[in-house]
């Protein structure tokens, strides 16, 4: 299998020349495009040198979401350097359990060619990435892939890390946000949908709680993913277990419970999150706790009690976080998210509260699984 869908496409001078920045030599002997990518163009070169295969991931890197390439890759290559030691202090094999990215010839990681800006790493044969959940043990070793990398990152000079889009997590800011949407009506819906702003605003007290943790010095910022969907993680062809963490752009300074709540929100669901049938809708108690269980054999020992304590929690905020973007841009009038109907932000805002319905009515049941677990690696 292969790191996403692709596509053999004919071999592009250009693309070459840009390899060439990057010091690649040898032939280009085939271009493929993956066609699953919603931020980045990503291209696979295969070249042969001196008899021997080498396979590079040619990434062009949108200047429109990320602004400020120099800081983004000095946040990836930094992080990633720092797991290359980590993991080779471990037996582990740096090559294939994080990315390796190129210097140009300009001394950066990064390199504009045509206005275009991009970057290059190595391929990791053997591997591929999943879009969905198949069995509950796939999920649990997506968990473990993210425990390690919170383990791994433990000690991490925080102070070196750019906050690349800022306040990406900060729930009280996203409800300034939705109120300020209600407050200008810019689409003409708040209305028809009072019933969904007042579940959103009643929950709006424990928007803040994570940050009061933090500057109750109970929870440490640390190196956060951001991202945490099946996708982005590398699994192994043989053994299925992850191996590696990918898609590293929105790594910033955060919490460690942004990143375990976000991947519940994502694979605890029992549907996708723009479901319209709202029976649908619940928090797999199974699935959650395999995530949970890969998630805390990797680094329980690493978290602090309040982090651990707040698990299950953090599942709950994340999804009203995500429930308030989508009811916020639905407000709007659809300017930030994709959509393909006129409702369709509604029906994930939707979709999210009930989620978040669903998670309050298990939450004593959740935190139980939690602590069961966490006793068992500490």
């Amino acid at each position: 299998m292969n790191q996403g869908n692709i596509m053999a496409v004919e071999i592009d001078n250009e693309i070459v020349n840009v390899c060439r920045r990057f010091g690649i030599k040898g032939e280009a002997v085939s271009q493929s495009v993956f066609t699953d990518g919603h931020i980045n163009s990503t291209l696979l070169l295969v070249f042969e040198e001196e008899g021997e295969t080498k396979k590079y991931l040619v990434q062009g890197i949108n200047t429109h979401v990320f602004k400020n390439p120099e800081e983004l890759m000095e946040n990836i290559v930094n992080v990633t350097t720092y797991l290359r030691n980590k993991i080779a202090e471990t037996d582990g094999d740096p090559d294939r359990e994080t990315l390796t990215f190129l210097k140009a010839e300009n001394g950066k990681y990064y390199y504009y060619e045509n206005d275009k800006c991009w970057r290059i790493y190595n391929f990791i044969d053997c591997s591929h990435t999943c879009n969905k959940i198949e069995n509950k043990k796939l999920f649990e070793n997506a968990g473990r892939t993210f425990g390690n990398f919170q383990r791994h990152l433990t000690d991490y000079p925080m102070h070196t890390l750019h906050e690349t889009i800022k306040d990406f997590h900060n729930t009280p800011k996203r409800f300034d946000n939705l109120e300020a949407a209600i407050k200008n009506n810019a689409a003409g819906r708040a209305d028809s949908i009072k019933a969904d702003i007042d579940f959103a605003m009643a929950r709006r007290a424990e928007s803040g709680k994570l940050l009061d943790l933090y500057k109750e010095g109970l929870i440490p910022l640390r190196v956060t993913h951001n991202d945490t969907k099946l996708n982005n993680i590398l699994f192994d062809d043989e053994t299925n277990e992850g191996i590696c963490v990918i898609d590293l752009d929105t790594i910033m300074p955060g919490f460690s419970l942004y990143d375990f709540g976000d991947a519940i929100r994502f694979g605890g669901n029992t549907t996708r999150e723009d479901d319209d049938n709202l029976d649908n809708v619940n928090i797999s108690l199974e699935l959650f706790e395999s995530y949970a269980e890969g998630f805390l054999s990797a680094s329980a020992k690493a978290l602090t009690m309040a982090e651990v304590e707040n698990l299950a929690f953090s599942a709950m905020l994340m999804t009203l976080e995500c429930g308030i973007r989508f009811l916020t841009d639905y407000l709007d009038g659809d300017v930030y998210f994709r959509t393909h109907y006129a409702e369709h932000n509604l029906v994930r805002a939707r979709n999210q509260f009930k989620l978040v319905y669903e998670i309050e009515k298990h939450m004593d049941e959740m935190n139980d699984i939690v602590m069961k677990i966490y006793n068992k690696y500490i």
